[in-house]
């Protein structure tokens, strides 16, 4: 069997320079999906431009501001592009299905191992599954932010081989190439570091929601996940192929040789599962759990915020503020207020059944 291939397409792509809905691109993309499951590799598209193809049909010049407005154009555009899809895929003798997730669908882990098995049957079956964010009901809570960390935790949930995000740049270069002539593009990265952080940049364009920075996101978690992640120019010829083959110009995001791949469960917790707050840590904690793999005890950590419970997913920051993990707390945010800073030994004294409990288990952890 071929691999399995993760591909996302955003607004910024699929709309020509009019603002409506590029069809002669959609053909390329199509023409290519199929030529790729001739090969034996199955395709799983993750697709953008609801939102912007409804703007186009219900005659709005500008992007909306207020969320009814925007869910109204993703409601009018969605049934368009779905369409266009399945229209130019049925010429060429492949079916489609829609599926429309907010992260409200993943972050209990029924509702991520449903979305497994359906992504799972649909491809045994030989249908393209064509992926959107549900944005007519989706709210700030439950958005995934942007198509690209759809993409990514799309890859994770169904093990992909493969994540290519087509966007509107050949890849991460070293600064911005529209206003520094000695920006270069990087071709390969292993590790998403403050350094490659400060290169992704800013915002997307009038159509997307995304930007090189939520690229980047996306790709520090599918090097968790152990799956190699492309960003090429979508409009590049045969951009999708090419990248498939490893060929064309193109920023590959892929960890060292031999580095490990994380277990579904953590990947679920870091990726899907909705943050309630954040813990920082020490220096000493950080390099405990990006150098040695260890649990976060509580004497590690010099600050709380949030309101969460015992079992809900917390972000794991450093000093400066920067996302180093995310796991499952094994206290409360009150319970961790009045134990941060405290060695085990000394817990034990006041909460006996808290003698070896750390405030993250390595098990429940994943490290970015």
């Amino acid at each position: 069997m071929g691999r399995l291939i993760v591909a996302k397409v955003g607004s910024s792509t699929l709309m020509d320079e009019a603002g409506e809905l590029d069809v002669a691109f959609v053909r390329s993309l199509c023409a290519q999906i199929c030529e790729l499951r001739r090969r034996g590799d199955r395709v799983v598209l993750v697709s953008s431009g609801a939102a912007a193809v409804g703007r186009s049909l219900l005659g709005l010049t500008e992007r909306p501001s207020d969320i009814p407005t925007l869910q109204a154009c993703a409601a009018a555009g969605q049934t368009t592009l779905i369409e266009r899809y399945a229209e130019v895929l049925a010429e060429d003798g492949a079916a489609c299905g829609q599926a429309l997730l907010t992260r409200g669908d993943v972050v209990d882990r029924t509702g991520y191992l449903n979305a497994r098995n359906t992504f799972e049957r649909l491809l045994d079956l030989g249908v393209v599954p064509i992926v959107n964010e549900n944005d007519t009901v989706s709210v700030r809570e439950f958005s995934f932010g942007d198509n690209d960390m759809l993409g990514a935790i799309v890859a994770s949930l169904i093990d992909a081989d493969l994540y290519v995000i087509l966007s509107d740049i050949d890849g991460l270069y070293t600064a911005n190439p529209d206003s520094d002539p000695s920006a270069h593009l990087i071709e390969r990265v292993e590790r998403v570091d403050t350094d490659i952080v400060a290169m992704a940049g800013g915002a997307g364009s009038s159509f997307g929601t995304g930007g090189m920075a939520t690229k980047v996101r996306a790709a520090r978690a599918m090097i968790a996940a152990g799956i190699p992640m492309v960003i090429c120019r979508g409009r590049g010829d045969r951009a999708l192929v090419n990248a498939a083959d490893g060929k064309g110009r193109h920023t590959l995001f892929e960890g060292p040789e031999g580095s490990g791949h994380e277990q579904a469960r953590k990947l679920w917790i870091g990726l899907a599962g909705l943050s309630r707050g954040s813990v920082t840590v020490d220096a000493g904690a950080a390099r405990a759990l990006l150098k040695g793999g260890a649990s976060l005890l509580p004497v590690g950590v010099t600050h709380v915020e949030g309101d969460f419970d015992e079992g809900d997913t917390v972000s794991v920051l450093d000093r400066d503020g920067r996302l180093l993990a995310r796991g499952i707390s094994r206290y409360s945010s009150d319970e961790l207020w009045k134990v941060h800073g405290l060695r085990l030994d000394v817990i034990a004294r006041f909460m006996p059944d808290r003698a070896d409990c750390p405030a993250i288990h390595r098990d429940e952890l994943l490290v970015f």
